[in-house]
């Protein structure tokens, strides 16, 4: 017989001493996790946390850089803070320069993952920031600048990604063009014709070609925009071609899910980034922009990158077919 064991304990004992353990170890760490907790939680009105209109008269030649523009967008350059989430993934982001491709490949990177992103060669100023910011967080980041209305382009740039990521685990379909034009009449055959190249004809080519690469577990992602289900009466050709691409979205959510490959989209509202600045707003909007919104305000990038992140996420295992909204309060869905 022990020494502990000489003296009796009674069941009222037992559950003292049993208390009196977790009060020991148990709870300090609880409130270790709570003081940590709140420690990194910045609650921010978010109705005043970026800037509201009137905003300056500004204009870019298309596609606009983001480095130029007043205020500059945050697309989380020094405010993401990762946490692991996409640890040894491999990504790649059309229009990965500016907007949602920028956002998502900085917190993809923050997350862990190698990022590969395509721009046009007219916007490499902000092409370098994104990649210096991605290699800043020891992850490998790949620079493939090409027109993706080239078809050809648009098969070689998911062959170049792979291989300089060694694989590819996540598809961000996010590059669009957008034009602004008050008739139908001010929408020319060409205009009307890159339009739908670059939103429609790249999103299906690349997303073709990616398949090949694509294993169980993979996501691909589209930006597709609230102008799907409240278009616009000057944005016609935009508004089509980001209902056509939702519906891609759902569809090709049916047709992927027995593979194990997720596909879901994403619809901004009224978000502050160089389309609106090179020819997708009047300047009386542009002035105003994001001000009709319950909140008030356009949104910026980075306010977004947290679904691109979740979306790619391979815990949100279950969610597939689903179009997330972010429209400040307006929009669909």
């Amino acid at each position: 017989m022990s020494a502990l064991s000489s003296f009796p304990i009674s069941r009222r004992g037992v559950l003292a001493a049993a208390s009196v353990t977790l009060a020991g170890s148990a709870f300090p760490a609880f409130g270790w996790s709570a003081s940590r907790k709140q420690e990194n939680i910045s609650v921010d009105d978010p109705v005043a946390k970026y800037p509201k209109p009137s905003f300056q008269k500004q204009s870019q030649p298309f596609p606009g850089l983001a480095g130029k523009m007043n205020p500059r967008p945050d697309h989380g350059e020094t405010t993401y803070k990762g946490s692991g989430r996409l640890a040894g993934m491999k990504a790649l982001i059309t229009g990965g320069d500016s907007g949602m491709g920028r956002a998502a490949a900085i917190a993809y990177a923050r997350e862990g993952a190698d990022v590969a992103i395509n721009y046009l060669p007219d916007e490499e100023p902000d092409a370098k920031e994104v990649i210096a910011l991605i290699e800043k967080e020891g992850r490998k980041g790949v620079a493939l600048p090409g027109d993706l209305r080239d078809a050809a382009f648009c098969e070689k740039l998911v062959e170049d990604a792979a291989n300089a990521l060694g694989g590819l685990d996540i598809l961000v379909n996010n590059a669009g063009r957008q034009q602004q034009a008050q008739s139908i009449g001010d929408i020319t055959y060409e205009a009307f014709d890159a339009t739908m190249k670059t939103n429609i004809y790249a999103t299906f080519l690349v997303t073709k070609a990616a398949l090949k690469h694509l294993k169980p577990g993979s996501s691909i992602i589209q930006t597709t925009s609230e102008q799907a289900y409240d278009p616009s009466e000057n944005l016609v050709d935009y508004a089509m071609t980001k209902a056509a691409v939702m519906n891609f979205t759902k569809s090709m959510a049916k047709q992927l899910a027995p593979k194990g490959i997720r596909v879901n989209g994403v619809a901004p509202g009224p978000i502050w980034t160089p389309l609106q600045v090179s020819g997708g707003a009047t300047m009386e909007k542009l002035e105003k922009f994001g001000g009709d919104t319950p909140m008030g305000r356009p949104g910026q990038p980075v306010e977004l990158a947290s679904i691109y992140v979740q979306l790619a996420d391979p815990q949100a295992s279950y969610a597939t077919g689903q179009i997330y909204g972010a429209a400040g309060g307006g929009g669909q869905p």
